[in-house]
């Protein structure tokens, strides 16, 4: 299983009211258990291997990055379009090619700004709202969460 979707389903489990989440893909098992405020993780190999448990992750850093985050959500001023989902970020259709928008970039409601991978599909994010793009908070090929603030429109 790809390390960047295991991190996301730990960062998932950690920050919902889920205490157990178990998931069967052909590469293996993957077993997640939060108990009292630490994750833990428990990753099986196809049939033939044993489970491997993973060092417990404490869910304290991931609150302290949310609240750390929040006063610096709270500072944008103009309408703030948020991640969707869960998944990687992309300016642009493809790796090279122009970015949908940049600062100064004029837009339409429904027009496409940008790209979140999830999950190997690739969903077209639209603005909600016409205007004019004056920030970009997401970094292109990086990983975002839900309702992450991605662009700033005025």
């Amino acid at each position: 299983m790809d390390l960047r979707k295991l991190k996301t389903l730990i960062d998932l489990v950690s920050e919902s009211n889920v205490s157990e989440l178990e998931i069967t893909e052909a590469e293996g098992k993957v077993r997640i258990v939060k108990s009292e405020g630490v994750v833990q993780q428990f990753v099986a190999a196809p049939v033939q291997a044993a489970p491997v448990m993973a060092a417990p992750v404490a869910a304290a850093p991931v609150a302290a990055a949310a609240t750390a985050a929040a006063p610096a959500a709270a500072a944008i001023d103009g309408h703030v379009v948020k991640s969707p989902m869960v998944g990687t970020f992309y300016r642009a259709s493809s790796p090279g090619a122009k970015p949908f928008v940049d600062v100064g970039s004029q837009v339409k409601e429904g027009e496409t700004i940008c790209i979140v991978e999830a999950m190997k599909i690739l969903n077209e994010i639209e603005a909600d709202k016409s205007g004019t793009i004056v920030r970009v908070l997401g970094e292109n090929g990086q990983a975002v969460e839900y309702g992450q603030p991605l662009f700033v429109i005025e």
